[in-house]
């Protein structure tokens, strides 16, 4: 498994699997380096990860995806250590990330030492749980 930037090679890819974000949006995060792209031993890609800023200063990990047959290997896992070594390398002391109440996500983030910050609660959607992590 290699963990690299996303590239306009990438693009469709991500296109076809993220459906949280306008199209031009993807684009403009794969030019500012803040799509991970995860490709397997014979280079096909496998998943990616996105993040952003919270408050424009503290990185905020928006989206996983790993690809069905890939999942439960610890891909996630790894490809969110190398995010958080990345963000620690470049000076961030905490990170966050956030996820639905009724996701099973939030017990896998919290195995990799996020800790509950809060919640969001919106109208049309389960809780929204915040979660920090120092690094």
């Amino acid at each position: 498994m290699r963990i690299d930037f996303a590239n306009d090679s990438d693009y469709e890819y991500i296109r076809e699997r993220d459906r949280h974000i306008s199209e031009n949006l993807i684009l403009s995060k794969i030019k500012g380096t803040e799509i991970y792209i995860i490709r397997d031993k014979d280079e096909h890609n496998i998943g990616w990860m996105r993040y952003g800023y919270f408050w424009d200063n503290t990185p905020f990990m928006n989206m996983i995806w790993v690809d069905e047959q890939n999942r439960g290997k610890g891909v996630g896992k790894q490809v969110i250590l190398f995010w958080e070594e990345q963000m620690k390398r470049s000076g961030y002391k905490i990170i966050m990330t956030s996820t639905q109440a009724d996701e099973g996500a939030q017990h896998f983030y919290r195995k990799l030492g996020y800790k509950d910050a809060g919640c969001l609660i919106l109208d049309t959607q389960p809780l929204e749980i915040l979660l920090t992590k120092k690094i």
